[in-house]
């Protein structure tokens, strides 16, 4: 299981086909989301259009919820980390959820995540070379 960050999905909306690629290699079933994310989607929908599109999207997604664990973890996170590296709470609450599935998190932004140090961010070579 690879959990997505809102940048990865965004990506997939613009048809970016080397994101596009690597979700197919991961596949489908092996593909995760926060709440968060999906709340980020949500937020981000210009029309009634798009909003239909992502609601049927996230369907065919598994989507992990923040539980009090998670919620804990974030804040404990968002304590250690906001001052020195800006740390938000969607990304932290996206990071806690990577880290207690044990999950990796695919993301764009890794200078957002690579300094949390229980943290596995799933790399696509091609995308970075």
């Amino acid at each position: 299981m690879v959990l997505c960050d809102t940048n990865i999905l965004i990506e997939v909306y613009r048809n970016n086909l080397t994101i596009i690629e690597n979700l197919q290699r991961i596949g489908q079933s092996n593909l995760a989301v926060s709440d968060v994310t999906s709340a980020e989607l949500f937020y981000g929908a210009r029309n009634k259009t798009e909003l239909r599109a992502i609601r049927k999207d996230l369907n065919n997604l598994t989507v992990l919820s923040v539980n009090q664990a998670i919620s804990s973890m974030a804040v404990e996170l968002i304590e250690q980390y906001s001052l020195s590296h800006k740390l938000n709470l969607p990304d932290a609450l996206i990071a806690s959820t990577a880290i207690w599935h044990d999950i990796p998190l695919y993301t764009l932004n890794l200078k957002d995540f690579r300094f949390l140090k229980d943290i596995n961010l799933y790399q696509n070579p091609k995308f970075f070379e």
